[in-house]
Formats: structure tokens, sequence, C-alpha cells
């Protein structure tokens, strides 16, 4: 049987695809797969996902966005997700995740996996949630384990799988103000208070385990009990299920399985340090993949700005990968423009987290960006851009009468630019004035 990328890199193997991701990063192979070794970084890589980058996510390397698309049940399509998906990777979108749900499920993903050239990630429990007509009190393991295999089989890169919440979980989580806000957790949730059983996802782990591992298909360990408001931040029921998270990791590192775990939604700005450092230690230093954190409740229709000002202090914390809320969070499925903007917002925010942590190659982004304004080089400005599209087409709706090789624009304009007025502070000085 072939190896797995975490298999290979524990016996000292570089392969290509860790050669690749390498590359892609200005690294050494060596450090791409020492890390992976270590359970620092994963390389989501299914080799059944043709025409798939590597990449790596972990805290060696530059921190990762990820863009959510998918249809909801009777909204969107085939091509509109199709084209969601252009925009994200147009946008800069390191990862992607399907979280369609509704009759189309399969097509989509499928239609979505031969597009996608980076690595691409499910919630198996929505396509077994639609195979029963949605009705979650009839879903069974089996049928889990089946959906997970098929999606596998497929190409699916990595699987979010809330396999942390128990039983035991659930009055605290029912305490809360808006209680289980994750879909999959509240799916299981119920399923387990019908049945009066296990979540299904943790008693047949070690079957999940041995279709991962013949896929090399990543585990995403879901927080089915992420907080949903600053209210419900970092109580019982979200470190109770962190706790068996830490487990997990454990577990699936054992079956030859990467791992990276899942991090909480709202958290005031305070506490995101405090979640960082203790998921970090529960989960023996497992590449952590936050949904933002939101820091506040009120920034409907800008939860996007709300998420990447969490994202960029969690990824500063220890964060690797951050998941992308949109605009339209809280308020229905996103548009395509809603994908674009969520995708930069949190490429800011994780370009601002790796500049500050020293990573040289992001850095040094910032200084040439810096030189580019002195010498006034929009083309240059527009290239070093996180958005340079979008700074292009202001620039030219700002002040269509100056042309982009002009020495100054239209917010201060020839006689108060303090560009310009510098310049001729040197050239004084340089001249003995």
């Amino acid at each position: 049987m072939q190896l797995t990328q975490y298999e290979s890199a524990c016996r000292g193997l570089i392969t290509p695809a860790m050669e690749q991701a390498a590359v892609e990063e200005g690294v050494p192979g060596e450090l791409v797969r020492t890390e992976i070794a270590a359970g620092r970084a994963v390389l989501t890589f299914n080799p059944r996902h043709t025409g798939l980058r590597a990449s790596v996510a972990g805290r060696a390397f530059r921190t990762k966005v990820n863009a959510n698309i998918g249809c909801s049940a009777g909204c969107s399509d085939v091509t509109q997700e199709t084209r969601k998906l252009e925009v994200a990777l147009k946008a800069g979108a390191d990862f992607v995740m399907d979280l369609s749900v509704g009759s189309d499920v399969t097509r989509i993903r499928r239609k979505l996996l031969a597009a996608c050239p980076v690595p691409l990630g499910t919630v198996p429990i929505y396509e077994a949630l639609y195979r029963v007509d949605g009705r979650s009190v009839d879903l069974t393991s089996e049928l889990l384990i089946d959906v997970i295999r098929r999606q596998a089989e497929e190409g699916v890169d990595f699987m979010t799988l809330h396999a942390g919440l128990l039983r035991g979980h659930l009055p605290a989580a029912l305490r809360r103000k808006l209680g289980i806000v994750s879909r999959g957790g509240a799916i299981l949730g119920e399923w387990m208070t019908v049945h009066g059983k296990e979540n299904p996802l943790y008693t047949a782990w070690d079957e999940v385990l041995t279709i991962c591992r013949e896929a090399d298909v990543t585990v995403s360990l879901g927080d089915g009990l992420r907080p949903g408001c600053l209210a419900d931040a970092s109580d019982e029921a979200q470190f109770s299920e962190l706790e068996v998270l830490g487990e997990l990791v454990k577990r699936t590192r054992a079956a030859g399985v990467q791992v990276m775990v899942e991090g909480p939604g709202h958290v005031p700005l305070d506490q995101i340090a405090m979640n960082i450092e203790r998921q970090q230690r529960v989960c023996d230093g497992a590449p952590f993949y936050v949904l933002g954190p939101l820091v506040t409740d009120i920034a409907a229709g800008y939860d996007h700005i709300a998420s990447s000002i969490g994202g960029a202090w969690a990824a500063f914390h220890g964060a690797c990968l951050l998941c992308y809320v949109t605009p339209a969070e809280h308020l229905g499925l996103p548009t395509e423009k809603d994908v674009h903007e969520g995708v930069v917002a949190h490429r800011i925010a994780a370009h601002a987290a790796d500049a500050a942590r020293g990573l040289t190659r992001e850095r040094n982004r910032d200084d040439r960006m810096a030189e580019a304004r002195a010498e006034m080089n929009w083309e240059r400005q527009f290239e070093l851009a996180l958005d340079g599209d979008t700074a292009r087409r202001r620039f030219a709706e700002l002040q269509p009468e100056v042309a982009s090789g002009k020495d100054h624009c239209s917010m201060c304009g020839k006689d108060f630019c303090a560009i310009r007025t510098t310049r001729r502070i040197h050239e004084r000085n340089s001249a003995g004035g």
C-alpha cells in the first residue's frame, strides 16, 4: 500500500508533492518534510485529485486562506458555484471547501474537483443528510462511512469531520445563548438526542481513518461546538469538545493520517491568543484552521471585516489557515462579489500576520510597495497590491484626468503631495541648500 504524505515524512522521505510545496513557499524540501512529520503542518494532497497543486499549511509557512462555496437547498447551481470557484481562485484562495447541500451535491462536487487546482475539502455529513431526505434522525454510521469513502475515492483532499462532539457535551451546549451553530454539529446533536447513542463518527473513527489513509485524505477535525456569539466563547462546551479533539489528533496520526483542527467562530479580541495557545497545547501543535474568529456580533453586512480582524490576530498567535467569512455571513448565500471580498479581506489578514511574525518574503513585499510609492510607480504598486485589479480600477475612477505615469494623485494634487515635497527636501539637502 502506498505511503501517505505523513508516513513518508516520518520515514525521512521527501515526496514530489513536498518538493512542489517547498518551491511554492521558497523553503527547502526538508523543512516541509520535518514539519509534516512533527504534525505541525499538513500537505493536503489526495492523489486522485488530478491537476492539483501541492499546498502546505503550517506555522513555518505562509498563512493560507480557505474559501467556502457551494449551493444551499434550492439556491444556486453548478454554473454559479463554478463561477464562484473561479472568483475565489483569482482572488488568491489557497484552499476551497464545497459546502453544498441539496439534490445536486454529487454533481457539483465532481465539477468543482475537476476545475480546482488547489486542495478541495468537504463536509461529508451534508451529503449524507441529503441521502436521507434531510431527516438527521435517519442517518446511520454505515451511510456516513459510505459517503466518506465515495468522496475520498473521487479525490476530495480534506474533510471536516465533527467527531469530537459527544453526548455528554450537549447539556452545556444547550445552556448557551445560541446553542449549536455548526450545521454538522447540530445534525449530530439531534441524532444523539433522538437515539440516545454516542456520535457515530466518534464510535466509527478507526474505520474512518482506514478510508482516509487509503486515499491520503487529510482529516480536518470540525468544531461542532464552536461559539456563535461572544457570550458563548471559551465556555465549557467548546473546551470539552477540544479535549476530545486532542485525543483524536493522536489517534489520527497513529493511523498514518494527516490532521488539522478547526477553531472557534465568534471570540472577543482579548480571548483569541488564549484560545490559540490552548488548542496548540491540547492538540499537540496540530495546525489550527480558524473561522475568523469574528470579534463582534454586530457587524452584519461587514462580517468579513470583523472576521479578518480576528483572523490577523489568530494567525499572529499560531493559526495557519484562515477560513474566510464574506459580507453575506449570517444573511444569506454569498454572491460572486461576496466571495471576492471575503478572500481579499482574509488575505490581508494573513499577510499582516505573516509580516508581523517576520516571514521574510511577506515582509519584503511591503518594502517593495513602499519603494514603488516613493517612486510614484503606479503600475508597480498595482502589481504588488493584494488586489491589484481593484486598485487599478479605483485609481482610474477617482482621477481620470491623471495618467498612471504622473507623480501625484487626486488626494493631495501636485502642490500638497508629501512625496513630492520630500523629494524637494532631498534635492535641497543633496545640493547643500
